[in-house]
């Protein structure tokens, strides 16, 4: 591990376990030695990047036990396909992410997919991963959250074998609706290059 490396381990492990700060009249130290203002700048920016703020507080609306029903699309001019599920969503890792867990079923066969999604500090946007049991890889987006609308509003993409694209697009709209209802509505482009909603999940809050 380059010396470089080695600081930036020691600044971000010291960020974690004296997130309270040093005392005003000590000069904090990294290897028994004075830090540089160019090391307590990394520091200060560490300690940015890892804080819980309110926008990771906005996801404990989408926190708890769910009963879902969604309705998705293959075929845009077709009819929809139905199913019903539940979802666990949990805050974890002190507060900085929200991790789905989603049980149900699509297209008569038995569905499980799990979700992480956060507020990324520096980036200044939610980003996510979506993962199931129905494909091989992930789901990549961010987000940005409307306040006047109570939505976090997602592009990202996706591979896709039907459409043979390594980096389908696809955006996504999470309703915060009250605090026992939030809605899910993906969506893509067909052929044409014109956009059609492919599914939509409406969560219920288990009682």
């Amino acid at each position: 591990m380059s010396k470089f490396n080695l600081n930036l381990f020691i600044l971000a492990f010291l960020v974690m376990t004296t997130v309270s700060g040093y005392a005003q009249d000590a000069a904090p130290t990294v290897e028994g030695t004075a830090m540089s203002q160019e090391e307590m700048a990394m520091q200060k920016r560490m300690m940015e990047y890892s804080t819980v703020n309110e926008n990771h507080a906005l996801l404990n609306s989408l926190a708890g036990s769910w009963n879902t029903h969604a309705s998705f699309w293959m075929d845009p001019k077709g009819p929809a396909q139905e199913s019903d599920g539940t979802s666990q969503n949990a805050i974890i890792m002190g507060g900085r992410f929200l991790e789905q867990k989603f049980s149900g079923s699509m297209m008569g066969q038995p569905f499980e997919g799990r979700g992480i999604f956060g507020y990324d500090n520096f980036r200044k946007e939610y980003t996510g991963i979506w993962f199931d049991n129905f494909a091989t890889g992930m789901m990549v987006s961010a987000s940005q959250y409307n306040t006047t609308t109570k939505t976090f509003i997602e592009e990202g993409t996706m591979s896709c074998p039907i459409s043979e694209e390594a980096h389908r697009w696809f955006r996504a709209v999470t309703t915060v609706v009250d605090d026992n209802h939030y809605t899910y509505e993906s969506y893509m482009k067909d052929k044409d290059g014109q956009e059609f909603k492919a599914m939509r999940i409406e969560y219920t809050r288990a009682q």
